[in-house]
């Protein structure tokens, strides 16, 4: 029996026990509606269709009868078709979304959830584990920015890649995302002069303490503070707080990120058709990181940003490597197996045996610098491209 159908039983027991204590004069029409939990204008309803009908009467009408917010039939098997033949595997909120932006779909997420665990085409989540206390969040967006990579197939047919992610948070806002071959040193200062360059500079960067950000004198100890690293460095040039996290449970906010973007960015890469790094670059620049911003970004706690404007300052000359060489006897400065030759300056006749910086920029290029003068620009190959006479 239907709990509905049961419900209607007990409801009219109750009600013939009320009526003949009511009829008995054992208390009047208001006490007996209150007893019943009914207005007295319906117990005397009730009354009149008992007296008519008998029980019959009292039925409820709806019993047997589809609801008329109930989903459609044809619609309840094009949603079936589209999870089977097209979103396999997608989260039911991710579902969901895309069904109402894709498919004109006007019906609730819940009633979504409900039907793919009916057709089995989705299991239920596993029950949560104890509650754990999140750290509060910043109040104002540029106070602490979260960078991380994930190592992940995120395209179809391609080798495992890093998505390198700069979030911030006190929003949550994804202000850079984009994949490489593999996370280091390069991928960080990319990442960062995107940042930097697009909103100003951040009060503070919180990372996990891989080689690049951060030398650990003994695996899993404390970081050394006294020996920077090229991330380290530049960021102390800025001005930047560089804050080491020491367990995952510590990056718990960039974790969820990726967990989210694990399911969901996988399948619109899969969806648009996407092979390749640079057009999932560009997807993620232009269409995949502005959604998901407007999705999960929250609201920050005040009103105002702490990022920091820093006009006319040239990001790249500070977020890239820089090791000092010595000259050598032909005007040549090595680094990376490539024979960079110094050409010919006003400066002075040549700059043999003297201490120089080489720069190698996150897109590969070198330049080298002697005190704040610039003595020659070179490609990746190492091949003179420019020169100037000062920085």
């Amino acid at each position: 029996m239907r709990r509905s159908e049961a419900n209607q039983g007990v409801r009219m027991i109750k009600f013939r026990d009320v009526l003949s204590r009511y009829e008995a004069l054992e208390f009047n029409q208001m006490e007996a509606a209150q007893l019943l939990g009914l207005s007295e204008r319906t117990f005397r309803r009730w009354c009149c269709r008992y007296e008519e009908a008998g029980e019959a009467g009292l039925l409820d009408r709806r019993l047997g009868k589809a609801s008329g917010k109930r989903v459609p039939l044809d619609r309840e098997f094009e949603v079936e078709t589209l999870y089977r033949t097209r979103y396999g595997g997608f989260t039911a909120k991710h579902f969901h979304e895309l069904l109402v932006r894709d498919h004109r779909f006007s019906w609730s997420y819940t009633w979504t959830k409900a039907f793919l665990h009916s057709k089995g085409l989705l299991a239920k989540a596993s029950r949560r584990g104890a509650h754990r206390r999140k750290r509060p969040r910043r109040p104002l967006p540029g106070m602490m920015l979260h960078q991380d990579g994930s190592r992940h197939i995120w395209l179809g047919g391609q080798p495992a890649l890093d998505l390198i992610v700069t979030m911030d948070d006190a929003t949550n806002t994804i202000y850079s995302g984009f994949l490489t071959e593999e996370e280091g040193t390069a991928s960080t200062f990319r990442a960062l002069e995107e940042v930097f360059g697009g909103h100003g500079l951040a009060l503070s960067l919180y990372t996990d303490r891989g080689s690049h950000y951060f030398h650990t004198p003994q695996a899993g100890g404390k970081i050394d503070r006294t020996n920077l690293t090229q991330v380290g460095r530049a960021l102390a040039h800025l001005g930047v707080e560089h804050i080491a996290a020491y367990s995952p449970q510590a990056r718990g906010r960039s974790e969820r990120v990726f967990q989210t973007l694990q399911d969901r960015l996988t399948k619109e890469l899969a969806l648009a058709g996407i092979a390749t790094i640079e057009e999932a670059n560009s997807f993620l620049r232009d269409v995949y990181i502005p959604a998901h911003n407007k999705r999960f970004a929250v609201k920050p706690e005040q009103e105002g940003s702490a990022f920091v404007a820093i006009p006319g300052v040239d990001l790249g000359e500070i977020l890239c490597i820089q090791e000092e060489r010595q000259v050598g006897n032909d005007n040549c400065v090595s680094f990376n197996r490539l024979k960079l030759q110094i050409p010919e300056s006003p400066l002075r006749p040549h700059f043999v045996k003297a201490t120089v910086k080489v720069r190698r920029y996150h897109d590969g290029a070198y330049a080298i610098f002697h005190g704040p003068r610039c003595l020659g620009r070179y490609d990746q190959n190492g091949i003179a491209v420019h020169t100037q006479k000062a920085a």
